[in-house]
């Protein structure tokens, strides 16, 4: 069934969970906001979404290095120092280190993503929903499904846990939330891979064999 803005709006409001997830809700009870909300709190999601709100502003610094290849830094924040130094908050930063290292992320959040890009990856994917036959009013429909695909690629929250496919990074971010009973955020981070961004030298291959004979 379809989903309308005012219910979101309805179900975000009482539950305080985040727009998507109150939307992913709904969609799963057939619009049903009372199930919604209890879907949501099973999820520990209301709760989550309630916390979020407070300040974080102590937290951890940490990296990661793969094959000595790929480096990260990422910065998560938590409300206390308390939490920051539990063994539980470090491993789970560990664990966003090398969900940026593996699948490369551009941003951390679906807000994060510059509305000039969003813009330009919608014209792209209505031409290619055009090109494929389909009329113009089914192609922008196609678009906003297609979207959800570009934002699991460049955001780390949108993206399937590497440790668990089954698992959003949202999902897990907002279980540990829970859990912990502490706003935390992921905050920022940096990726480096040796050799990105430089151009490399390539040589015709005859040239570079009649060197190595002397010609």
């Amino acid at each position: 069934m379809s989903i309308t803005a005012s219910q979101v709006k309805e179900l975000r409001e009482r539950s305080g969970a985040g727009m998507l997830d109150c939307k992913n809700a709904l969609v799963k009870t057939e619009g049903d906001i009372e199930k919604a909300i209890d879907l949501l709190r099973e999820k520990g999601l209301a709760s989550a979404s309630k916390k979020a709100g407070r300040i974080a502003s102590e937290g951890l610094v940490d990296s990661y290095i793969h094959g000595g290849r790929i480096g990260v830094l990422i910065e998560v924040n938590s409300e206390t120092d308390f939490v920051a130094k539990t063994d539980e908050f470090k491993d789970f930063v560990k664990d966003m280190a090398m969900q940026v290292a593996a699948a490369n992320p551009k941003y951390v959040d679906i807000e994060d993503v510059p509305e000039e890009e969003v813009e330009r990856e919608k014209h792209v994917l209505v031409q290619q929903a055009l090109n494929e036959g389909k009329p113009e009013h089914i192609a922008h429909k196609i678009v906003e499904g297609r979207m959800g695909k570009f934002y699991e690629q460049i955001c780390l929250l949108e993206q399937q846990f590497i440790k668990d496919s089954d698992v959003k990074v949202r999902d897990l971010l907002n279980e540990k939330i829970a859990k912990i009973g502490e706003n935390i955020k992921i905050r920022r981070f940096v990726r480096f891979e040796v050799g990105e961004g430089i151009e490399k030298k390539e040589e015709n291959f005859a040239e570079e064999v009649a060197k190595q004979m002397g010609n």
